[in-house]
């Protein structure tokens, strides 16, 4: 059995285990009915001509975990953001762990997925918001919402700043010989609201993982969020994350990645506008080595006018990684006034990497600034031998470099306790020290 049949076979067993007559049965019903028919996406579909799902497939991932496995804070401390005080959401192997976690409900609420697809009080807010901005056609993303169940809620009212960041961790412990998880979050921040997120998927040893995770986001009048995904995982770790960004007049979204580890990873960002004046953020870092596989597929829908997009994605690919960027711009007809901007670079470090770049520009209308561009090269030879001249190492002098190169998305952090974090991680990928104060 394949694991497309497995899933399908597996969801009336799911379905036993939460609620049929709610009112999200039709929806999960529908959302199966959809992957059903197209199935997991191959390279013949051009949004996955890069990218590939078959080598993972093969795996007999368990799509349930049969056991809730504990894991202990010191086991897993170096993950946490422990310099500072955060709120946390920490999932074991799909499952919520309690004593890792630090919930609230205290003028914000920062709890469990599970809770509010069930408890009467979030009914409307449910209804409101959930699977309202996600695909209902791409598959993955049906697959998701076809066994929705726990994740991530993050509801900051209108009016309030979240006192601290949100640390949302997905702990895969490999107590499963190979295990698939589908977490699905929903983010709402209300008027004149602030939150800063940070999102990890770490698996704690080397079998096989696969995560299909969805996330919608819906930022509202004049709301602020910053939202950022740390990718460092282990070798045998597959990440497919969908995150559905949903603006509204005047707000600021902002969506960091930094992808560093994993066998495969294949981002989806999609941002909507609803409104006048708002300022959408992509940015990213990639650094890949051995045989490291990262897509970035990007949408910045620009429907209404006066409004601002930025796109900043870097890249160093060594040995025989690979890199994918699929940036697409559209601009509406009725979208005057639009400022969208959208820059890929890449540095090759080897002759086997590649990194294979798509940017789009749609444009329909005709009072705009819009411009795209992509660059692939290596470094430059002129500043290294002028920095080893003045008594700096070869490697420390690569390293610096590359650091350099991904300065820009790194300054655009705006925790600085994560900024260290992201530098410390480089360093390690490059595998020198710095020499920065962290």
């Amino acid at each position: 059995m394949d694991l497309k049949e497995k899933l399908v076979s597996s969801f009336m067993a799911f379905e036993e285990r939460v609620d049929v007559h709610s009112d999200l049965h039709d929806i999960r019903t529908n959302a199966l009915k959809n992957f059903e028919n197209k199935g997991f996406p191959t390279k013949k579909e051009e949004a996955w001509k890069y990218t590939s799902l078959n080598a993972i497939l093969k795996n007999d991932f368990t799509v349930f975990p049969k056991q809730e496995n504990a894991i202990e804070f010191n086991q897993v401390k170096k993950y946490f953001l422990h310099e500072i005080d955060t709120y946390k959401l920490v999932f074991i192997d799909g499952v919520f762990s309690s004593h890792l976690s630090s919930t609230t409900h205290d003028g914000i609420d920062v709890c469990l997925m599970s809770s509010a697809l069930t408890k009467p009080k979030y009914k409307m807010i449910i209804d409101t918001y959930f699977n309202q901005i996600a695909s209902k056609d791409e598959s993955l993303t049906s697959l998701n919402t076809a066994f929705a169940s726990e994740g991530a809620f993050i509801n900051i009212p209108k009016k309030k700043v979240a006192d601290k960041p949100i640390e949302i961790m997905y702990f895969s412990t490999g107590t499963e010989a190979a295990l698939m998880v589908q977490p699905r979050n929903l983010v709402i921040i209300g008027e004149n609201s602030h939150v800063q997120i940070i999102e990890r998927h770490q698996s704690l040893n080397e079998n096989p993982v696969l995560t299909n995770s969805v996330t919608e986001i819906f930022a509202q009048k004049r709301a602020i969020v910053d939202y950022y995904k740390i990718q460092n995982d282990n070798s045998e770790a597959n990440l497919i994350d969908n995150t559905y960004v949903s603006q509204q007049q005047e707000s600021h979204a902002s969506v960091h990645t930094f992808s560093f580890g994993g066998n495969l990873t294949r981002n989806n960002l999609n941002f909507y506008h609803f409104g006048e004046r708002l300022t959408s953020t992509l940015n990213g870092i990639t650094i890949l080595n051995d045989k490291q596989h990262v897509d970035h597929y990007t949408l910045v829908n620009h429907a209404t006018p006066n409004c601002e997009s930025f796109q900043d994605y870097k890249g160093i690919f060594s040995d025989r990684s690979t890199g994918v960027f699929n940036g697409k711009v559209l601009v509406e007809k009725e979208a005057q006034k639009t400022n969208a901007f959208q820059k890929s670079n890449n540095i090759l470090l080897s002759d086997k990497a590649t990194i294979n770049a798509k940017p789009q520009l749609e444009i329909f209308a005709d009072d705009v600034k819009c411009s795209h561009g992509c660059t692939v090269g290596q470094l430059d030879e002129t500043a290294m031998f002028y920095m080893q001249s003045r008594g700096i190492p070869k490697k420390e002098a690569k390293a610096l470099l590359m650091y350099a190169f991904s300065n820009a998305v790194i300054e655009s952090i705006k925790i600085p306790e994560l900024k260290q974090r992201i530098t410390k991680i480089i360093a390690v990928k490059l595998g020198v020290n710095l020499g920065f104060d962290l």
